[in-house]
């Protein structure tokens, strides 16, 4: 048998050295500063990770911005917000293109804020100093005005929840002058001042009569606005037959706890919208947040309605492109994995993991292709027994549930190599945090890196794609025609993947789609 520690020198010796420590102390790839801030603008969410703080990570992404063009900064912003349904972090890059002389600011402006939420959002980052000043200043007070006199009674609507900004704080801020008389009526009745009841828009109207008769329909508002107006369970049921699929999936234990679902039918109701295909493709979900549905409802929510949550996941796979060739993909089940996918922060963590993405992914390529091999790993690969044919949160949740050790991302390709196993593309899902495999000391290649080498001599076609779920900087394995780096977890990941497997990605593939977003105001 050839001397092993002989054959991967040579192999190491042709591969790139490894010149980064990752947060996990091994030895990895460093991205280039405009990969690096696409990755945390990805997947961070200004929340504390595993092996970082929100501190930190804000810190990193304001560095960044310095190193990276503010062009590319306008294209990573709008990517992450179109693509990526990020919030935080396309405000913060928006607010950081305020600060250049350039026109990139009013090119990203309308795409990054796209609704009353992203509009509280860059308000408050800007007005909070963290970017270099305290107040908006006369472009950006420009474009927040326009939003306000443009946007249509919903959407105000919409906006005029939440706080810290309020909407009304945002109006007294800029002081917007409306031209039709319904939004100067609204703008007076949002900030308490004497307003014309005529001329106030339908929905609104409708809200103010409500709220002194209590007859009637269920106005057709934003539900947290009826939440103080102590409703009973048949006025929770007409908002829920009412309400948009987007609402009803994401207050499911909002009508479980106010007695929706203790009037006869309501359950076959509500989970007949759940699971209404048209609503479904309308409403563009993607499965992560399906899963985040399913793992938040409560126990107490009907089977029926629960049940429903599986089945609107099955359909929403319809938009996951099937890969060709044999598949094989590696979630990471390890100890880091089982931090929050969005962070930590106090009284807003998510209820889903890293883990629990990474499994979700797993099972969806099951679920579009039976012979898909599936291979957890933590230090070593980990034996589990999957059906293709049970659901996705089924699979999903069997591989939630093992793991917990250190992080070798080297196993499952090794695991391949001893195999002699063949593949056309490896998809590896993880934080890329891997230490076991890779020490301090190591100035060598990644193991990472020499096993997939290995794996290419056998299967000279094959493509390996590592799929990031944190905001990190560094990558076990160095991009090149046959290695995808990519972050993040919505359904925009599945594309780019099928777009990699078929060849139709440009050399420098992640970054080459972002650098592809038009940019015109």
């Amino acid at each position: 048998m050839a001397n092993l520690k002989l054959f991967k020198s040579k192999i190491d010796n042709k591969l790139p050295k490894a010149h980064a420590i990752n947060e996990a102390g091994g030895i990895a790839y460093q991205f280039k500063s405009e990969h690096q801030l696409a990755q945390y603008a990805a997947t961070g969410c200004l929340n504390g990770t595993y092996y970082a703080s929100a501190e930190a990570q804000f810190n990193t992404v304001l560095a960044l911005c310095k190193d990276v063009a503010p062009i590319t900064i306008a294209k990573i912003a709008i990517y992450c917000r179109e693509k990526g349904y990020m919030k935080d972090m396309p405000a913060l890059l928006l607010a950081v293109l305020s600060l250049e002389e350039s026109d990139y600011f009013s090119a990203a402006f309308p795409r990054v804020v796209n609704n009353g939420k992203m509009l509280r959002n860059f308000v408050q980052i800007m007005r909070s100093g963290a970017v270099g000043r305290m107040s908006l200043g006369s472009r950006p007070k420009k474009w927040v005005q326009n939003w306000l006199n443009n946007a249509n009674e919903k959407a105000l609507l919409a906006a005029a929840v939440g706080n810290s900004p309020s909407l009304a704080d945002v109006v007294k801020m800029v002081h917007p002058k409306p031209a039709e008389a319904w939004r100067e009526a609204f703008f007076a009745w949002l900030i308490g001042k004497p307003y014309n009841e005529e001329a106030l828009p339908p929905l609104t109207k409708a809200f103010e009569a409500y709220k002194k008769q209590r007859k009637g329909e269920v106005p057709d508002v934003p539900f947290q606005m009826l939440t103080s107006l102590e409703l009973g369970a048949e006025e929770w049921a007409s908002i829920a037959k009412t309400g948009s699929w987007q609402m009803v999936r994401m207050n499911l234990n909002t009508f479980e706890r106010h007695g929706v679902f203790n009037i006869r039918g309501m359950d076959k109701v509500v989970a007949n919208k759940l699971q209404d295909v048209e609503s479904i493709r309308r409403s563009n979900v993607f499965p992560y947040q399906l899963l985040t549905a399913y793992q938040a409802a409560k126990q107490t929510i009907p089977a029926k309605v629960r049940d429903a949550l599986q089945e609107a996941l099955e359909i929403a796979l319809m938009n996951v492109p099937a890969l060709n060739g044999r598949v094989v993909v590696c979630p990471d089940v390890s100890g880091s994995m089982h931090s929050p996918a969005t962070g930590y922060r106090e009284g807003a963590t998510t209820v889903t993991r890293c883990i629990d993405v990474a499994g979700l992914i797993a099972a969806t390529y099951m679920r579009k292709q039976s012979d898909t091999l599936v291979l957890p790993f933590e230090r070593d690969v980990v034996s589990i027994n999957l059906n293709s044919r049970d659901s996705v949160m089924t699979n999903a949740q069997k591989l939630a549930s093992i793991g917990g050790g250190g992080t070798n991302c080297s196993a499952p390709l090794r695991w391949l190599n001893k195999r002699d196993e063949r593949a056309d593309i490896v998809i590896l899902v993880s934080d890329n945090e891997s230490w076991l495999d890779a020490p301090r000391y190591d100035h060598g290649a990644t193991k990472t890196m020499s096993q997939w080498e290995i794996f290419k001599r056998n299967n000279p076609q094959a493509k390996l794609v590592c799929l990031d779920m944190q905001p990190y900087a560094t990558t076990q394995v160095k991009e090149n025609a046959d290695i995808l780096n990519i972050g993040g977890f919505s359904d925009a990941v599945f594309n780019m993947i099928a777009a990699f497997a078929e060849g139709e990605m440009k050399e420098d593939h992640w970054m080459g789609i972002i650098n592809n977003v038009t940019l015109s105001q």
